[in-house]
């Protein structure tokens, strides 16, 4: 299944425009499951289990990405920390409600698949994150066991160092920053000395005759004597 940078919603696919980041470091604990009625002599098996995954510091969460085996419908709550909230300073999100993961709880469709949720598809932004509970649910009695695996959460990419300019282009000079020409000659003088030379080469040449030099008539009175 192609996940790269796609986001599946509802069966649209389409692509993800925010970077995301590396995984970040996280605990996931033990499904614990919700029974009603006397754990002990209730024989039904229960249909809904809770997965708390504890994060190591404050995330700003792009993906969580998973594999699916045999669970129905998946929620996501977040513990994040409010910004500016001095009286109850965490609170508990839902982010995702009720999301499908099989077509139909009594069939194998999407039991065994991998999944990537994103924050584009989240009720609320799941920023400043500190834990992340996934409620499972199964309503079928058909299987015996269910659980999702390999839970990663993905940071949100810091939009500044994708844009990082590589070191070699920070020494190239600006446009629009001026050269230092201190100890050059003025361009101007230069530029003026070299059309007068070029003038003077012009008129050199055109004035050259085009007559042959014959060759040189040596008096006879003009020797050498020994």
């Amino acid at each position: 299944m192609l996940r790269e940078n796609m986001l599946a919603f509802r069966g649209v696919y389409y692509r993800s425009s925010t970077m995301r980041g590396d995984s970040v470091d996280c605990v996931v604990k033990s499904p614990v499951a919700l029974q009603l009625g006397d754990v002990v002599s209730d024989s039904v098996r229960p249909g809904v289990y809770i997965i708390d995954v504890v994060l190591s510091t404050p995330v700003s969460i792009q993906e969580i990405s998973f594999k699916n085996y045999y669970t129905a419908y998946l929620t996501v709550r977040v513990l994040k920390n409010e910004e500016g909230s001095h009286e109850s300073p965490a609170q508990w999100f839902t982010c995702v409600k009720n999301y499908c993961l099989m077509s139909s709880p009594h069939t194998e469709g999407g039991s065994q698949d991998y999944f990537s949720i994103y924050r584009q598809q989240m009720l609320t932004e799941p920023d400043n994150v500190i834990n992340v509970r996934l409620i499972l649910r199964q309503p079928s009695s058909v299987w015996l066991n269910f659980n999702i695996e390999d839970i990663k959460i993905y940071s949100l990419a810091d939009e500044e160092s994708e844009r990082d300019v590589p070191s070699w282009l920070s020494t190239i000079t600006p446009a629009e920053e001026p050269l230092d020409l201190n100890g050059l000659p003025d361009p101007d003088s230069v530029s003026s000395s070299i059309q007068h030379m070029w003038a003077l080469t012009e008129i050199m040449q055109s004035s050259q005759t085009s007559a042959s030099i014959g060759r040189f008539d040596v008096s006879p009175s003009f020797c050498f004597s020994e």
